[in-house]
């Protein structure tokens, strides 16, 4: 069984350009606060919560070891309500929160669209005919706001700007627009891919091969660290089924469980590290920037949850991959800052939970449905047919259009009670009650329900109606089929994830009282002495010299 996973390491042998066939790279210079670094890494690691952040911490002796030698912020906040992977990637390199990024979900309804799919995906363009939310193709029209890679290509065109990512969705919210980017590529569950009609680079080709091959054998497993073996015991989900002692094995050629283990976000990082290499990034007239979506943590944390072998496994070989992409980084002699972060946390099923002291960990059941609570409302309204849409009964609600005034009314009215009263909700607010409460301001941890939930609601795109489950409610009930757990809650468990900065010769710090994903941005340009000006971000620059002097503009 491996220890660690070598894809890294072997797609370094099979698609990076041999050492010995590149120029030297520059000698290492003193890095100073005043000076610019030459390359920002941006990387977000999808669904890593501050918990286990604070789980893992004291076990990380790679990637993660050297971030914490840095400035750390270990109550970063994706504030808003829609703790999903694309609003919390789009507020990372943004500075804005998801009510002014207009992505305020993974998927919302349009239901005055011409397609027979009424559901948008947020990378969808649905203006192709026949588009929908599951088959699409990629567009970055939904996102509303420039990133931190297109405010440095607007003020230098020198700059190069690079994305690559596990998800479409996280490539596009933290690469930006198209028109920017120097190179976009993500998973498209057999390759790497970019937008038609761009030519592939050597070492995109060369990539896919090598992950290729590398799928097609199968995989015995992984070596289970000795701190993971507590956490190595089966919990029964019914149907025979179970998680929490799961190694990874696959059998060869299951892209799906390769997507849903270690292997997969050394493929992205073994892509990411080629393209600084091939690409020479970091060694030209501007500040070069790369940003990449670590997507694995995600489709582990939902396809075995949080608190098993699986995830400790999956971070113990993160670790070690991200201390490779760093070695290799440090290899070019490039001076480079890095910061990592994740688009939402994540909570562990509620079957682990019950047993591990959280006796009210409870899964919803079929009577939470959208299509029940829409029977109730039509039945108790003797209105025919389906008036509410959205998908699994929390979150955004969206009414029928094509109703009366009256009706509409009616159906506000009665939804708003039927989800009130439900033992699962703790909150269930208007479209209206949202738009007329205060603005987010403060501390991200003090904010109540409906601001949380104003930080990512945009009138043009949100539901009628947001729900709000109680804290430790799993809105999926069946665990027995498909995923076992996920995120998108109002709760600090979802909204906290880590934020990490590191830069050669940074004196470090910890700051244990909350700050924001939105102010990343920021706090990046301020670094790069790039003036941020309009439109002026949520975000505020946060000081990354843990001494008087400052990091940020007067």
């Amino acid at each position: 069984m491996n220890r660690f996973t070598s894809l890294l390491a072997l797609s370094f042998a099979l698609v990076a350009t041999p050492l010995a066939a590149q120029s030297a790279p520059p000698a290492p210079v003193a890095v100073s606060p005043e000076t610019p670094p030459k390359l920002i890494v941006a990387i977000s690691v999808d669904q890593f919560s501050a918990d286990l952040f604070a789980e893992y911490r004291n076990h990380f002796t790679g990637g993660f070891a050297r971030l914490l030698t840095g400035d750390v912020f270990p109550s970063g906040y994706q504030s808003h309500a829609a703790t999903e992977t694309c609003p919390g990637h789009s507020t990372i390199l943004t500075g804005f929160r998801p009510a002014k990024t207009g992505i305020v979900a993974n998927t919302w309804y349009n239901l005055k669209s011409p397609l027979a799919d009424k559901q948008i995906y947020c990378a969808e363009d649905e203006t192709i005919p026949g588009s929908t939310h599951e088959k699409y193709t990629v567009t970055d029209t939904h996102l509303l706001v420039p990133t931190l890679g297109e405010r440095m290509k607007i003020a230098n065109p020198q700059v190069r700007t690079v994305s690559v990512s596990g998800k479409d969705r996280s490539a596009v919210m933290m690469g930006g627009h198209k028109a920017t980017l120097d190179e976009i590529w993500w998973w498209d569950g057999k390759a790497f891919v970019s937008y038609a009609g761009r030519k592939t680079p050597d070492i995109v080709t060369r990539t896919n091969a090598a992950v290729s091959a590398r799928i097609a054998e199968a995989q015995p497993g992984f070596e289970v660290p000795d701190f993971c073996r507590s956490r190595d015991r089966a919990i029964p989900l019914g149907g025979g089924k179970t998680v929490g002692a799961g190694h990874f094995e696959r059998d060869a050629g299951n892209r799906t469980k390769f997507r849903a283990s270690p292997e997969f976000d050394n493929a992205i990082l073994a892509l990411a590290a080629g393209m600084v290499r091939d690409m020479k990034l970091g060694t030209g007239p501007a500040t070069d920037i790369i940003d990449i979506g670590a997507s694995a943590t995600d489709y582990v944390g939902h396809t075995y949850g949080t608190e098993g072998a699986e995830m400790c496994i999956n971070l113990a070989n993160l670790d070690h991959s991200l201390g490779e992409l760093f070695d290799q980084l440090d290899a070019t002699g490039v001076d480079y800052l890095v910061v990592l972060t994740a688009d939402h946390g994540g909570h562990d099923i509620p079957e682990r939970n019950r047993e591990h002291a959280m006796p009210g960990a409870v899964r919803t059941d079929a009577t939470f449905s959208t299509k029940a609570i829409n029977a109730t409302v039509t039945g108790r309204l003797n209105l025919p047919g389906q008036v509410l849409f959205g998908d699994s009964g929390s979150g955004d609600i969206w009414i029928d259009p094509k109703l009366t005034a009256k009706q509409h009314a009616a159906v506000l009215a009665e939804a708003l009670k039927v989800y009130r009263a439900s033992p699962f909700v703790a909150a269930a607010f208007s479209g209206a009650e949202i738009a007329a409460s205060p603005e987010p301001k403060g501390p991200p941890e003090t904010w109540p329900l409906i601001m949380r939930a104003k930080a990512s609601y945009n009138p043009a795109v949100s539901g009628d109606i947001v729900v709000a489950l109680k804290p430790r409610v799993m809105p999926i009930p069946d665990p027995s089929k498909g995923y076992v757990a996920t995120h998108g809650s109002f709760w600090d468990y979802d909204r906290r994830v880590p934020i990490l900065f590191w830069r050669k010769g940074m004196v470090g710090f910890e700051q244990p009282l909350s700050v924001e994903t939105v102010d990343i941005m920021p706090t990046l340009a301020a670094a790069i002495h790039l003036p941020v000006t309009a439109p002026l971000p949520d975000g505020r620059c946060l000081d990354l010299d843990g001494g008087a002097a400052s990091t940020c503009p007067n």
